[in-house]
Order: C-alpha cells, then structure tokens, then sequence
C-alpha cells in the first residue's frame, strides 16, 4: 500500500507546540545532571576560545569596531542557544555576513544596519511561525557552494590593508574598485605588518595541523601581540585604530526611523534575512550530522529572528549560527543548549576583566585569522567537483559565484535558485516516458523530433484498443514531450487506454493539455480511459474538466479494457 505524508494519522505529525518548543526546554525535561553541566562548561569555554579573535575580526573586516562584534557574541550566542531548534548551535558573527555588511555600512552608516538588521530579525521570526523554514532545503548545492566561494575571494580581498599595513584614505567595499584603490597604493606597505600577519597565517595553520585540538586562532593573536608590543613594532593596533574596548554591554537602543527609512532599508532586511536563514540552518544541519540528533527548523528561524533584533538592540550586528564553532561545540563533547549560552557568558566575562588587553591586538594578526577563514570557507573540493560534474550544475555554480563577486549577493542567489530550477524541470522534463502499444506515423512536420522514449512495450489489444503508459511527473514542462508522441497516433481506435500508475503528479498545464487531447478524440468516437490514477492526481485531473462523459476512469488497464467491451471488470 501506498501512503504520503498526507495521508499519516492526526498523532504522527506534531503540533504547533512541539514544533516551536526549545531545544533547552527538551533537554531539561530529559534531565539535565551534573555531569551534563560539567560537559556543556568545557565545551562552552573551548567554544569561547575560538569565538573571542573570530568575532572580532569579523566586526572589523565588517568595517565596524571590534566591541560589534563581541556584543553579537554575547547577545546574540545566548538566545540562538536559548530559545533555538537546535542542541548544539552555536551563534555570532559569521564571516557570510563580511560583505553584506560593509556594503550596508558603507552606503547607509551603521543605523542603516541596525534598522535593516531588526527588520530582517521580524522578517526571520514570521517566516518560521509560518514554517518557511523547511523551504531553505530547497535551495540548490551549487547556490551555497557558489555564494559562499564568492564571499571568501571578498573576505580575503577585504583583508589586503591590513595584512600588507596599506595606507589608503577610503576603500571601497566593491571587489574591483577596492582592488584598484589597494594596487594604486601598493607601495605604502609596511614590512613588520606583513611580517605579523605571515607569523600568524603559519601559527594558524601549523596548530591546525599538528595540534588540531589547540586554540590555533587564539594563540596566534596572543603570540603576534605580545611579540608586536615586546619589539615595539609600528603596526596598527585595535587600540591604534579603535580605541579601547569597552567592558561592559551598552544599553539598549535603536535609531530613530520613519517610513522612507523602513521602506530603503528593505532590501537590505530580505538579503540579512535570507543569507542568515541560509547559514543557520546549514550550520544546524551540519550539527545533526555530527551528532545523530535532528534539529527543528521553524523554531530555529524564530530564535534567529529574536536574536538579530536583540544583538543591534545592544549594539551588535548580524548574527546567525555558525558552522566552525557548531561544530567545534560538538566535537568538544556538548551536552546540549546550555554549552552555547556559556560560551556567550564567557565571552562576557573575557569584555569584563581583558577587554583593556585588546588594545594592544595587531590589527594584520586579526587580518591573519580572516584570510584563513575565507581560505576554509572556499569549498575548492566541492568547487571542482561540481564544475566537473555537469554542464547545468557548473553553469548555476559559475553564475552565482561570480554575481556574488561583482554585483551583490541577493542577486546572486535569486538567479542562482531560478537557474537551478529551470534545470530541475529540464531534467524532469527529459526523464518523463511514453510507453505506446501502436505504431507511430512517420514524422511529417519538421519540427517534430520522434524519441526513442517512446517504444512498443505495452501490446496493442486487437485493432479497437490502444493502451499508453505515462511515466514521471507530467508537468508543463513535460507536456510537450508527450504531445508530440500523442500526435503522431495515425487511426484513432474505438478505445484509448492512458495508464497513470506511474506518474506521481500531474500539473494544471498537462491536465488542461489532456483535456484538448480528449476533446479530439471525442470528436474521433474515440473512448478515453484514465487508469491507475492516484488519489491526487485524479483530484487534479477532474478539477481541469477530466470528468465524465469526457473520459473514464478506472483501477486498471485490464479493468478498462473490460468495461470499454461492455465486459463485467474480471471477468471472462
């Protein structure tokens, strides 16, 4: 027997209050020990670790001060942890957001992010009270594999200043006049920069290598400062650039706005909202992998939702989960949501006794830490391996890496999914077949192509009964396939049988267009048959005019055949 989700009993499928419940709440009904607490603080403070250079260089290459992006860390980590679908998500600052962010900074100032930020976090907290969040599963492999190579040619880009010391009086956010601006001042580089920022490339990568387990990112910021202050070398600094970090949470506040600002700040919102849908959810999918367990999407859209609006409400930025410390989370052995909610507690506590520290970061050991996560985030295994895979799939690839690159990432991944679904229906418009039990004509019209789709598999019953089998979904873009081998039929018999037992849907384009064809066959004193056709399908069907006098249905060909001969269904 054949069954759709459609068609499972009230109790299988949740209810509105188990989809939108917490994962904390879950795990604490499961019980919640001391030993689980024990295993949420050592992976929250190994978390903290990784967070506290990555969150502050994200702000920075964000062209915002580095508190942004601790303030995202601490406000936003704990309510994606707290209030999130997933047990081991953890959020902040994500290097996706790089060039969405400057460019929003750059034209609109940083009360344009916050508005558009806010609007994103309600546009985000609608979308998963409507369960939109299931959709993002949609969005095709080569649009994220794309956008995100696209991000990280920016991000590294963005990081050209600061690790070669370039003295440049404005940079651009675009990739071609920013690289233009950095070529023009080449030769303003400073050598202890360059030399800061390769000790901490290699100091990255070597931990990454032989001591995969160490904080790497950390302990590369922390060797380069201390050498940097230890030789008194002339390189910008946080402190140089920013000024000191501030040691506690700012009060919270949001600029003034009226309907000119909402309305300019709308585009902007959608493109935080989806980029950050995308992100979250990818990283919460990657969590479910690693761990066995399955997350819920919808109450994760809406705990990014409230999050985004509470981390600019405190002077943050964008926040969305992350996929490198997700699963750092994992790996260092989380028990649950409460490892994210310390990890924003530790950095909380890193802003209260180090902060004044911080001055002291050289700004290329952070540049260091960026050009590694954009090398990371680059994807060139799956990069090559879809380029190499099909014409189709390199085509969306190249499309959205490239829109990414020189025209903005919004256009990117809507041009990116249309590409991608326009090749979806030409595949599934190419896998549909038309198994035929007569002869065709021979092809008369010159743009009538005969297929070898269409071949004598099912047995002409005598010289009144023709049988057709139509196999795959008949959607418009199918209908002109089967048209064409509709068409050709020479005599019209007393009967056409058309089988439907293999094809799983049928669109209002085909069913209009098997309306014309029985209507012609009406008209030829021929009887149409429609067998095998699932509950939906002939629900489809009839609603397109499919209905008696017009054609019969029945349960199969040999059913069909009986009746049409005025014969008892099973009978001799």
């Amino acid at each position: 027997m054949h069954g759709s989700a459609t068609d499972l009993p009230a109790r299988a499928r949740p209810n509105w209050v188990e989809l939108f419940t917490p994962k904390l709440v879950t795990v604490l009904r499961e019980g919640y020990h001391l030993k689980d607490f024990s295993a949420d603080t050592i992976a929250g403070l190994t978390v903290a670790i990784v967070a506290l250079p990555l969150s502050m260089a994200i702000a920075i290459g964000s062209g915002l001060s580095p508190e942004k992006g601790l303030f995202t860390a601490i406000v936003g980590g704990f309510l994606i942890s707290a209030l999130g679908g997933s047990r081991f998500q953890i959020g902040g600052p994500a290097g996706a957001f790089i060039v969405l962010i400057a460019t929003i900074v750059e034209h609109r100032g940083y009360d344009g992010l916050v508005l558009a930020t806010a609007m994103a976090g309600l546009i985000m907290i609608a979308a998963g009270f409507l369960r939109l969040g299931t959709y993002i599963k949609y969005i095709p492999f080569p649009v994220t594999v794309g956008f995100t190579a696209g991000i990280a040619v920016i991000i590294f880009a963005s990081q050209i200043k600061d690790l070669l010391g370039l003295q440049l009086a404005h940079e651009p956010a675009a990739l071609m006049p920013k690289l233009v601006a950095l070529a023009s001042n080449i030769a303003t580089f400073n050598p202890a920069t360059i030399a800061i920022s390769l000790a901490s490339i290699a100091m990255i990568v070597g931990f990454r290598r032989w001591r995969p387990t160490w904080p790497g990112m950390l302990i590369a910021v922390a060797v380069t400062s201390l050498l940097a202050w230890l030789c008194g070398l002339d390189v910008a600094t946080i402190g140089s650039r920013f000024g000191e970090v501030p040691r506690t949470l700012p009060a919270p506040h949001l600029p003034a706005f009226d309907l000119a600002k909402l309305q300019a700040a709308l585009p902007d919102a959608i493109s935080i909202a989806l980029l950050g849908a995308i992100e979250s959810l990818l990283s919460a999918v990657v969590a479910d992998g690693m761990s066995g367990r399955r997350h819920r999407s919808n109450c994760e859209l809406v705990a990014q939702g409230v999050a985004n609006v509470a981390s600019v409400t405190f002077g943050g930025m964008c926040v969305t989960g992350t996929i490198a410390r997700t699963a750092t989370n994992v790996r260092a052995g989380a028990h649950g949501p409460v490892s994210g909610m310390l990890h924003a507690l530790f950095v909380l506590l890193f802003m209260l006794v180090a902060a004044p520290l911080a001055a002291y970061i050289p700004l290329a050991s952070l540049g260091g830490v960026l050009a590694v996560v954009s090398w990371n985030m680059a994807e060139k295994d799956e990069f090559a391996a879809l380029l190499r895979s099909s014409w189709g799939d390199a085509a969306v690839l190249l499309a959205t890496f490239l829109l990414t690159i020189f025209v903005d990432l919004t256009t990117a991944i809507a041009v990116g999914v249309t590409l991608g679904a326009f090749l979806f229906l030409h595949r599934m418009a190419e896998a549909i077949e038309v198994e035929v039990g007569t002869s065709l004509i021979k092809d008369d019209i010159a743009d009538t192509i005969e297929t070898d789709e269409a071949r004598e598999r099912i047995a002409t019953i005598g010289n009144d009964v023709i049988v057709y089998r139509i196999s795959g979904a008949f959607f418009f873009g199918a209908t002109a396939s089967v048209n064409a081998v509709l068409d050709r039929i020479g005599a019209h018999p007393k009967t056409f049988v058309l089988d439907f037992a293999d094809v799983p849907l049928v669109d209002s384009t085909a069913a209009r267009t098997l309306e014309r064809f029985a209507h012609k066959l009406e008209r030829a004193g021929t009887k149409l048959y429609l067998t095998s056709a699932s509950r939906n399908v002939r629900r489809t069907l009839l609603s397109a005019g499919l209905r008696t006098p017009l054609v019969r249905y029945a349960a199969s060909i040999d059913e069909a055949i009986a009746l049409s001969r005025g014969e008892k269904p099973g009978g001799k």
